[in-house]
């Protein structure tokens, strides 16, 4: 499945059982909200084509993220419940979870965040 930049919303879960592929400029924005959870099933990859970045690609989930076992996630990850991340899974952007979020052995290509932001980065009550 690959994707053009826009506001992508669903009702139900989002299921990725094949590679997804994100197509756009290095300024193209992508917005996917679900209702649902997002599961990412094992040894699939989100793959960025034509300049996309992982940085303009927001996932809003109501419900749990789960990433298979040696699947590549790209985006920013806004979850209301939980993320969970399964062994060799890797992810280039950020996590943001209101509940929860576990790896497992996982890779994530994590940035640095200053001290005097770690609370604001880190943290939802």
């Amino acid at each position: 499945m690959t994707l053009a930049p826009g506001v992508y919303t669903f009702g139900t879960d989002i299921n990725i059982n094949s590679d997804m592929t994100f197509s756009g400029g290095a300024d193209s924005v992508f917005i996917l909200q679900t209702t649902g959870a997002l599961m990412q099933a094992g040894s699939t990859d989100v793959i960025l084509s034509g300049g996309a970045q992982a940085k303009n690609i927001f996932w809003q989930v109501k419900g749990t993220v789960w990433v298979g076992s040696s699947a590549v996630m790209q985006g920013i990850l806004l979850a209301k419940s939980n993320v969970v991340f399964e062994s060799s899974s890797s992810l280039t952007g950020r996590v943001l979870a209101q509940t929860d979020s576990a790896l497992q052995k996982a890779t994530p290509a994590l940035s640095r965040v200053p001290p005097s932001n770690l609370e604001a980065f880190c943290c939802v009550t």
